[in-house]
């Protein structure tokens, strides 16, 4: 519910737009259809196995579960979050892909692929979403909105809200120019700073290898 009232209130949730999912073993806990989101209670959650069956909670389980489903049994990832937030939603309409433009790009994996067109709740939105996320963190939905994966719930909200500012970022790049993007070099040059650096982490000052931002 947390998470969900997160991602609300950063503006990534509107109404009842979007889905949101956790995995622990073989069930999987859904946000209900037709839940408004950022006011979502306890029973607004149902729970499913891995092949749809419901086994918890007496609300229908989201129009978008068998996309939640087909990522757990591609992917070794622990949640999924789904939203209509405005940028990139507006992003998975207009471009084709986004480029990778600033290094905390790379968090998401590189360039953010947008997946082809399909009915929402359709077993071909779901093939098609599950291809974009390959290597990624984080996809666009075409002309739908925006998806992200991770370990955890809270790493697959991070993901999210980092998915709409690089979204941000890119519309406003484009409207000052040309985006400049990041070479193929440039890119592993940031890989193994990050390793080096324990980039992204808390740590004590004496065990620290380099400036940290």
């Amino acid at each position: 519910m947390a998470a969900c009232h997160r991602l609300a209130a950063e503006g990534l949730l509107i109404g009842t737009a979007g889905n949101v999912s956790i995995r622990e073993g073989d069930r999987v806990a859904v946000t209900a259809t037709g839940a408004v989101l950022g006011e979502l209670t306890a029973d607004q959650v149902v729970e499913v196995d891995l092949d749809g069956n419901q086994v918890g909670g007496s609300l229908v389980p989201t129009s978008e579960v068998y996309l939640h489903l087909s990522l757990y049994q591609k992917y070794d990832v622990a949640a999924v979050v789904h939203t209509h937030a405005p940028v990139s939603t507006a992003a998975s309409i207009s471009i084709g892909e986004i480029p990778v433009v600033h290094y905390q790009q790379l968090l998401l994996g590189g360039t953010i692929r947008v997946a082809p067109y399909a009915t929402f709740g359709s077993p071909e939105l779901a093939t098609r979403v599950v291809a974009a996320l390959e290597g990624r963190a984080a996809a666009l939905m075409a002309n739908h909105g925006s998806i992200a994966i991770g370990a955890s719930l809270d790493k697959a909200v991070e993901n999210a809200l980092l998915l709409e500012w690089l979204c941000t970022v890119y519309r406003d790049a484009l409207a000052m120019g040309r985006p400049a993007t990041l070479t193929r070099k440039q890119q592993e040059d940031v890989v193994a700073a990050a390793i080096a650096r324990s980039y992204g982490s808390v740590q004590e000052a004496g065990q620290e290898k380099g400036e940290s931002e």
